[in-house]
């Protein structure tokens, strides 16, 4: 292991003394990964406008290789273009944090780095990465994986000051989580993505519920990826009195549409709520972070609202949001009100309901989600439903206190 963190560190200081005198962000020019000529494996070339600093490495479980640049505008990449090897089962790149990009290269079978390199010519500044996997056995690969712990690639602590604990009379602490982003883009259809779908519509139930009188905040406003854990986090150190997770979903087979409303039920209450809190929870590994370990390191965050009181509060806010969709009016699926296991919303002392809030597989729905005055009506029926429930929440801490 100690190797290869000095081969990461190499990588980066290579290419950060290159990068040094280069301005702007580089640009996805041309690339392809194919099978290795001798002895199996896999080749990876890319090429992009100038040298960045850059670094690679491989995860287990599932058996990843990730790139991460800072930072490469991957604009007219595409994975189907560029992946032409056997031996990767899938291939996605995009924006991972502010000022970072990612490409996560899904192995079909266990692999380690060979070599890697980033030449740079002299005059133009175009710089070409090159690298190389080679066959390994499970253990082999194991032995060599893991993010680096290298602080010139640590996220900087959260910026965010928690405010003071609101006050009785002041008004609600709502968090947004628009779903996906960056290097996960969600659901797809008809050219649109689930992510920059969910941006727009949360900025515009930002702004509807400001208009109300609340105290919102986005987990996100911009395309950049958030992790689930890191979305929880962002709502305690609001220290949010709600929180609201904006998805929308797609199917393969079938015709559905409308607005559906997820709380927080290990037991999902049908087959389909179950598969889709599986998709949603797998979004961490998609956009290629390590996970080992992760039960101890975020066990005191995603504790089960089932053991606290929280239950019954989720439980009647999603109530009251189903409620406020109808009585607008609104496009409602068949059965609005379903539970499901999703991380995200296993915040300990937050009620937390998940919207999806339309199907991007029915032509319908993804016509109301581009249209203004159709997101507008509904971030208005969900400021509805909140203020309802809001009004009996306070009666019944009242009636609690008492």
């Amino acid at each position: 292991m100690s190797r290869f963190l000095v081969f990461i560190a190499a990588l980066w200081l290579a290419s950060a003394a290159v990068a040094q005198d280069l301005g702007g962000r580089a640009r996805f020019e041309a690339g392809s990964l194919t099978d290795a000529r001798w002895g199996g494996g896999a080749q990876l070339s890319l090429t992009i406008s100038q040298g960045v600093p850059w670094r690679a490495f491989t995860l287990t479980d599932p058996a990843r290789l990730v790139l991460d640049f800072r930072e490469v505008d991957w604009t007219g990449a595409d994975a189907e273009v560029l992946d032409r090897s056997e031996a990767v089962a899938a291939l996605r790149m995009g924006g991972f944090r502010s000022g970072w990009s990612r490409m996560v290269v899904d192995l079909a079978e266990p692999m380690v780095i060979g070599q890697a390199g980033m030449s740079v010519e002299e005059g133009s500044g175009r710089a070409t990465l090159s690298l190389r996997l080679d066959p390994a056995t499970p253990e082999e690969m194991a032995a060599v994986s893991g993010a680096p712990r290298d602080p010139r690639w640590d996220l900087p602590a959260p910026s965010v000051t928690a405010p003071p604990r609101r006050a009785e009379g002041d008004p609600l602490r709502i968090v947004l989580d628009p779903g996906h982003g960056g290097i996960d883009p969600g659901a797809e259809g008809g050219g649109h993505n689930e992510a920059s779908l969910m941006l727009t519509f949360a900025r515009d139930l930002r702004d509807e519920l400001r208009r109300a009188g609340y105290d919102v905040a986005l987990t996100r406003d911009a395309d950049v990826f958030v992790s689930l854990e890191g979305r929880v986090a962002l709502a305690h150190e609001a220290r949010a009195d709600l929180f609201l997770s904006l998805h929308a979903d797609a199917i393969e087979e079938g015709i559905a549409h409308g607005a559906t409303v997820y709380m927080l039920d290990e037991n999902a209450s049908d087959a389909a709520s179950a598969a889709l809190a599986e998709r949603h929870d797998r979004d961490d590994i998609l956009a290629g972070l390590d996970l080992s370990g992760a039960d101890d390191r975020v066990a005191d965050v995603l504790m089960d609202l089932a053991r606290l009181d929280n239950g019954p509060r989720s439980l009647s806010l999603a109530q009251h949001v189903v409620a406020g969709i109808e009585g607008a009016g609104g496009a409602i699926h068949k059965r609005p009100l379903r539970r499901a296991g999703f991380s995200v919303l296993k915040s300990a002392d937050i009620p937390s309901v998940l919207i999806e809030v339309g199907f991007l597989s029915t032509e319908r729905d993804l016509d109301h989600l581009l249209d203004a005055d159709w997101r507008a009506g509904m971030a208005a029926a969900i400021r509805d439903g909140i203020g309802a429930w809001a009004l009996e929440d306070a009666a019944l801490a009242r009636l609690r206190r008492q």
